[in-house]
């Protein structure tokens, strides 16, 4: 079974925490072992996992990838967003987080994150979580 989290992002650019969102499927499944499986269901927004603690990494992170690939002029793609989906396809959309004792296994200052590259929009994330088997 696969399960929706929504995600309204309110910049052209930005990394939105859905940390607790993913905690709250894994916790609805009731799997105690298993894998938690994620996917951005769009071509210009990717998924990662990084630094939770200090808002400042996020906001560089997005800074270099703008200066990395900047919104260009020059792209062909009619619909002005080229850049959004380069750095889609360098951050990727997809996830697998280990799940134990019914809780997500991640570092101390880690968090997940939503990877925005072409809003504001509205925009979802699959979750799937697949138990081990006994």
């Amino acid at each position: 079974m696969v399960r929706y989290i929504e995600v309204k992002s309110r910049a052209r650019s930005e990394f939105i925490d859905i940390t607790e969102q993913v905690h709250e499927v894994v916790r609805s499944f009731g799997v105690r072992s298993g894998m938690c499986h994620l996917f951005v269901l769009h071509t210009t927004a990717g998924i990662t996992v990084n630094e939770g603690a200090d808002p400042a990494v996020q906001r560089d992170i997005v800074g270099f990838l703008n200066k990395l690939v900047p919104n260009d002029p020059y792209f062909t793609h009619a619909e002005g967003n080229s850049d959004a989906h380069i750095k889609s396809m360098l951050v990727g959309t997809s996830q697998r987080i280990f799940v134990d004792n019914g809780k997500l296994v991640l570092g101390t200052w880690q968090s997940i994150y939503f990877c925005e590259f072409d809003g504001p929009r509205a925009r979802r994330v699959a979750v799937k979580i697949t138990a081990d088997e006994v």
